[in-house]
């Protein structure tokens, strides 16, 4: 069957690249074009069913159901193609396989639990930002906060050791870029992918852990039988693999919205309990998490339009979030919106289960 016979009647259709180098540094004219064409487009560079308007992409991340992850978050569908790595029991699963997983990180990483950490955090950061402003009056702000922090807190947090940190970025690039197809990205990090997965399945081990992380907490939780002693590792990589990189552009998100509003800046420091708003507003407005995938598991009605059963739906996070349907003046970042509701950190049972320790750090 030729590729215009496989094209769905009626719906919208797209050559567009969502993964081309320039779509992925400016991507707000893609997302525009999306919504304005409608809630579903078809998008044939990868055949596949896209949404990017708030309203369809928070149903579908409700609904896992019929939005079903455990067949990939990426372009690869697991039903047919092997994983690179074995899945995440957080992102790449669903119940009943998802639910243990999830219901320890959530007890280790909820916020009473995270109370013993804010001191710690806050005063890493003071010593932080004293060694930024004491030296250079330009400084790279991505380079010496953003990506500086997360490394030296989150890794402390979990109980690794300090050798190898530097490895953990390089790999969840590597496991984001792999969402995606199989482009110049992807092959960039090829001759390093056996090494970093190496290094980080070895940091997942017991006896690599301090006994007072949460990756110890992971593992007491297996001997307590609320986890299998095989999920265990690959729960303490879900935070290994998505609890830095994550948090370091939406740090990096904050403080170029604040670069480019100097108004809200002043607004935070005459308030900084206004600190965590603008957190979510920077997610909202820049969504460190652009799209993910979902599979259909039925033939499925999305406003109107048919999506067959087994096929690859991309859901545009960062269109979402500047849903003009949904919020006022969108593409500006505003300390007196109330960003709730956004998706950038998902929705539903696939939430990121570590939106609290974001939170804090960027707090922090």
């Amino acid at each position: 069957m030729t590729e215009a016979l496989q094209r769905p009647v009626g719906l919208p259709v797209s050559d567009a690249d969502p993964f081309a180098h320039d779509v992925l540094e400016h991507p707000e004219p893609l997302h525009q074009e999306l919504r304005a064409a409608g809630p579903v487009v078809y998008l044939t560079r990868y055949s596949v069913h896209a949404i990017a308007r708030h309203r369809e992409v928070h149903a579908a991340l409700t609904d896992w159901q019929r939005f079903e992850s455990g067949s990939g978050v990426g372009l690869a569908n697991f039903r047919h193609e092997k994983p690179w790595r074995p899945p995440s029991l957080l992102l790449e699963a669903d119940p009943p396989r998802h639910d243990a997983p999830r219901r320890v990180l959530r007890e280790l990483l909820a916020p009473p639990a995270l109370r013993r950490l804010r001191e710690q955090w806050f005063a890493a950061a003071e010593s932080l930002v004293d060694d930024v402003v004491s030296g250079e009056t330009e400084f790279d702000a991505f380079t010496a906060l953003a990506r500086a922090f997360p490394l030296r807190v989150f890794p402390d947090a979990v109980g690794l050791g300090p050798d190898g940190r530097e490895n953990l970025l390089p790999y969840g690039n590597m496991a984001f870029n792999a969402f995606g197809p199989v482009n110049d990205l992807v092959e960039a990090d090829a001759h390093r992918a056996g090494e970093l997965s190496a290094w980080v399945n070895a940091q997942c081990a017991r006896e690599k852990l301090r006994e007072d992380g949460i990756g110890a907490g992971i593992w007491a939780a297996a001997d307590r039988g609320d986890l299998t002693h095989a999920q265990a590792p690959l729960v303490v990589r879900s935070l290994l693999t998505a609890g830095v990189d994550t948090t370091v552009h939406g740090l990096a998100a904050a403080l170029f919205a604040f670069a480019t509003h100097p108004e809200q800046w002043q607004r935070l420091r005459e308030r900084p309990e206004l600190a965590r708003v603008a957190f979510d507003e920077a997610v909202r407005w820049q969504s460190p998490v652009q799209t993910f995938f979902r599979t259909a598991t039925t033939d499925v009605h999305i406003a109107g339009a048919l999506v067959p059963e087994g096929s690859k739906i991309l859901m545009f996070l960062g269109a979402a979030n500047r849903d003009p349907a949904r919020w006022n003046d969108p593409d500006r970042f505003d300390l007196s919106r109330d960003p709730s509701g956004h998706v950038g950190f998902g929705m539903g049972i696939h939430q990121c289960v570590g939106q609290h320790v974001a939170r804090l750090e960027a707090e922090a």
